[in-house]
Formats: C-alpha cells, sequence, structure tokens
C-alpha cells in the first residue's frame, strides 16, 4: 500500500511513523508512506499557505494552490487508478473499524490535512472523494487524525502484525471488548492474578475470557453486543 499525507506542519505527524508497528510495516516494506509539505507547492518567497476568508470573519483558510499542486505531484508519480483521497474533517463520515478495514483493501491512500480555521471549499470539491471524521470534536488540524487512521488501516494489512489473529481478535472486530490481561508477578501492591490464570486448565481460562469479556462489553459498551446481535439475524 501506498500512503501519502498532505501538511502544512510535516513535523507534527512524521514522529507517528518512526516506531513501534507503523515502523516495523514500513521496513517490511508492506506500506510506503510519504508525507508532503505544502509550503514546498506555494509560489511566493513567505511559502504562504493560508489567507484570510472571503466574505470576512475570524480566522485564515488555507489555500487551494499548494493542495492540488501537491495532488498532481503525487498522482503523478503513480501508476494505476485514482489514489482514494480523504479529507479530515469533523464534518465528515464517522470513522470505524468497518472502514478500516474497507481502506486497508485500497492500493493508494491520500491524506489531506487541514489547519488553521478551515480550507478553501474548492479542495474538498477538487480532490477528496469522502470527509472522515475520527469523532465529535474539533482538532487544531487534521494531521492527528490522519495518523489514528493510517495506524488502524495498516496494521490489517497481511503480514503487518505477527500473528493476525490478533487483528482478527480485536475488540470492536469481534463484536465485543476484549478480556482482562494479566503477566508477571502474581501480585503486586495487593491485586493478584485471578487464580484461574495460574490453573493451566486451558478450558476453563478460555471460558473466564469469554465471561469477562462479556461483562466488560455490557458495562462498557452494550451498543456492540446489539449491533453483533442485529448481523447475525
Amino acid at each position: 500500500m501506498k500512503i501519502d499525507v498532505l501538511s502544512a506542519f510535516p513535523e507534527l505527524i512524521k514522529g507517528a511513523f518512526q516506531e513501534s508497528m507503523l515502523k516495523q510495516a514500513r521496513k517490511k516494506k508492506k506500506v510506503i508512506i510519504r508525507i508532503w509539505d505544502l509550503r514546498s507547492f506555494t509560489n511566493d518567497k513567505h511559502r504562504t499557505v493560508d489567507d484570510a476568508p472571503y466574505g470576512g470573519g475570524p480566522g485564515m483558510i488555507m489555500k487551494p494552490e499548494p493542495f492540488f499542486e501537491a495532488w498532481d505531484a503525487l498522482a503523478g508519480r503513480s501508476a494505476g487508478k485514482k489514489p482514494r483521497t480523504l479529507f479530515m474533517s469533523p464534518q465528515g463520515r464517522r470513522f470505524d473499524q468497518d472502514m478500516a478495514v474497507a481502506l486497508s483493501r485500497e492500493e493508494h491512500l491520500v491524506f489531506l490535512c487541514g489547519h488553521y480555521r478551515g480550507v478553501d471549499e474548492r479542495v474538498v470539491r477538487g480532490l477528496a472523494d469522502e470527509e472522515v471524521s475520527i469523532g465529535d470534536y474539533v482538532l487544531t488540524g487534521g494531521e492527528p487524525a490522519a495518523a489514528v487512521i493510517i495506524d488502524a488501516v495498516v496494521r490489517l494489512l497481511p503480514g503487518v502484525l505477527g500473528n493476525f489473529d490478533s487483528a482478527e481478535a480485536d475488540s470492536i472486530t469481534s463484536g465485543r471488548l476484549d478480556h482482562p490481561h494479566y503477566t508477571r508477578p502474581e501480585e503486586y501492591r495487593g491485586m493478584k492474578v485471578p487464580d484461574v490464570l495460574l490453573s493451566g486448565n486451558h478450558a476453563e481460562i478460555q471460558k473466564w475470557r469469554e465471561e469477562q469479556a462479556l461483562i466488560r462489553t455490557r458495562q462498557n459498551r452494550p451498543d456492540l453486543l446489539e449491533a453483533r446481535s442485529r448481523r447475525q439475524r
């Protein structure tokens, strides 16, 4: 998979791709991630990417030219079909695991990251296939949202995780939250590992894990169980 990120503040997102799973995915050549600095696609000495809004009002609006010229540059380097282009926006479709699975099947993704008060509407209309939100709140820019989506998508690519079952068994994907996990020591600050996990009885351990997963889901995310029930009907 190829992933391109267009941003006026590339340092905000670079670190996310240099550690942990994303670093290993790049090292294994499971994904190619490129970050494009929108200021490199400006035509003035101040490398201006924003301007005052037409009609007045507070804040600054990101100009369309850097986005279009950067997109043309990256698309020109890519053979094949047009890359799927997503604009990070609180007005967009809510990102979820189903969308992560769908995006993981794409060959090429482009993330458009806004900043300041907003982005010229022609960027959204002219470049984006879809607007995507990671939740009902407003961020300073689209970079953190893009990093979240990229992490969720890349971990689903074959060969990225050591054991793909770990992705298949994720909370959300399985329709319920995960069970509690424990490791050494057996007791810490008065808190003990449940006896069943020390018993060596794998059938009982599996039963306990399933029961605990259901308890957690009922308490914290009953909507997951309801959605799972609807899918099974």
